[in-house]
């Protein structure tokens, strides 16, 4: 496990709270839309792996869906080679997580050590307009928690305010979904798949450091409470540093 050492105590393991967007339709292609699969099995196969409690919770509560092309049995074949998440899709355990999740209204976010947003398409509408996400996440990073955000996830970033009237991202390093991917996606699928982008509108901020690494590579970043990760194949790093801010 990338040379860590897991320090395990059974008794009081270390809690995350993974929150997932619900199920929503895009505005820009009318396509079902939701959260993407291995920004949130991976990251649980790293939190689990040090012994960690892990629960999953959406803005509404109830069921999830994924984006298609997240799932390893599309036809597309996208996702084909995610094995975790073929092999979480696949175990009742835990498919039932995404089955029946807590409303965020019900989190009480004393019980965890950290908080971890999963991207995938639904948040750029889900959780960008959600006041309830926003304080969610607010009230997780003025409280100390490890806050952790994921690819399009980090779209809250965009709107987030401390109770100062701040920016949370105001004097941040930070990452999420670049504009090279958003090239490639769309160029893929053959037009425009979403209604902003991330690097456009967080570069058009004052006072914060929004950066990037090369298209689809593992990235992410961690400046004080505050760990962000680029796209879909960062999620792993970013649960890592999470692991690392806890003291593993």
């Amino acid at each position: 496990m990338s040379g860590q050492i897991s320090v395990r105590d059974p008794e009081h393991p270390k809690r995350v709270l993974i929150v997932v967007s619900n199920p929503a339709t895009s505005e820009q292609t009318g396509w079902p839309i939701g959260f993407w699969w291995s920004e949130l099995t991976h990251p649980y196969w790293e939190f689990v792996e040090h012994g960690y409690t892990v629960e999953v919770a959406s803005p509404d509560g109830g069921a999830l869906r994924a984006d298609s092309w997240s799932d390893p049995r599309d036809a597309s074949g996208y996702s084909a080679d995610d094995l975790l998440s073929l092999g979480f899709i696949n175990s009742p355990r835990h498919a039932a997580l995404i089955e029946s999740t807590k409303a965020i209204a019900d989190v009480d976010l004393t019980s965890y050590d950290a908080v971890l947003l999963v991207g995938g398409q639904g948040p750029m509408y889900t959780f960008f307009r959600d006041e309830r996400v926003h304080a969610l996440v607010r009230d997780s990073y003025e409280a100390g928690k490890i806050t952790a955000i994921i690819c399009h996830a980090t779209c809250v970033l965009l709107r987030v305010r401390l109770r100062d009237g701040r920016l949370l991202v105001d004097g941040k390093t930070w990452t999420g979904f670049a504009n090279s991917e958003e090239d490639f996606a769309d160029n893929y699928v053959g037009q425009k798949i979403q209604p902003f982008r991330i690097e456009d509108e967080a570069k058009a901020l004052s006072g914060t450091n929004f950066i990037v690494a090369g298209r689809f590579w593992p990235h992410a970043v961690r400046d004080g409470n505050l760990i962000t990760g680029q796209q879909q194949y960062s999620g792993t790093a970013a649960a890592r540093l999470v692991i690392e801010a806890l003291g593993v």
